[in-house]
């Protein structure tokens, strides 16, 4: 499996607090089968959390260095979760947020709460700069889960899904885990992430997977877990 989101670069985000959080997280990963994963730290303006893209990269350097010393044998890569922002190209140009391992692809988020605003001008802007949008886990968002339409209109006008593992065995409640399986049962995942924060029981990944053996076929769930984040990294 590749994992396209992750908070496991130490002390920028509400994810890992350090180095030695990291390489544990990790060697989890690790363990449980994930051959690659990109780092995706929160950028929410005007908030603490908007580390540079000099500074995240020279901390996945020095992540890296200390995951070969431990021999860990994972293949890392930088990018970022961005806040939905009306700057997102602005920021990319100023090098303050990065796309996915410097590809066409970007991972957005949207407010978890409160109602749908219209981001579609957002999505559409970044669309024709040839952008591919990733949303990170839609099955979270409380409007989405009230009014499933936004779901299928983003999809038609070429938004990517990605969904977290952790959805489909309930970690973030029975909502976004009913949201979750429609939007597996009715194929329009793209890609799949742990959205990983601190350490825990690593073994969900696999129970994750398993519950997703029954909306798709191997091939289609290698497709999501393993083709498509490749033709991000």
């Amino acid at each position: 499996m590749i994992d396209i989101h992750s908070h496991i670069l130490p002390g920028i985000d509400d994810g890992s607090k350090s180095f030695d959080e990291s390489l544990k997280i990790l060697r989890g990963l690790s363990q449980q089968g994930i051959t690659d994963v990109i780092c995706t730290p929160h950028y929410i303006a005007e908030t603490k959390q908007t580390s540079t893209k000099a500074n995240n990269t020279k901390l996945l350097a020095e992540l890296k260095q200390k995951a070969k010393e431990a021999s860990i044998d994972i293949n890392i890569y930088l990018g970022n979760e961005i806040y939905i922002d009306r700057e997102i190209s602005k920021l990319i140009r100023l090098k303050k947020i990065s796309a996915l391992n410097d590809s066409k692809y970007l991972l957005i988020e949207l407010p978890m709460s409160g109602k749908f605003e219209q981001y579609e001008d957002i999505f559409l802007t970044l669309q024709q700069k040839g952008w591919n949008v990733i949303l990170a886990h839609p099955e979270r968002y409380h409007s989405f889960q009230n009014d499933y339409k936004l779901v299928t209109n983003l999809h038609k006008s070429g938004i990517l899904f990605q969904c977290n593992l952790g959805s489909y065995i309930g970690q973030y409640g029975k909502k976004a885990q009913k949201l979750a399986k429609k939007i597996a049962k009715e194929k329009l995942i793209f890609c799949l992430g742990t959205d990983i924060h601190h350490e825990r029981d690593y073994n969900e990944i696999a129970k994750a997977k398993r519950k997703l053996q029954k909306y798709y076929r191997e091939s289609e769930l290698n497709a999501i877990l393993v083709e498509n984040p490749k033709r991000i990294i």
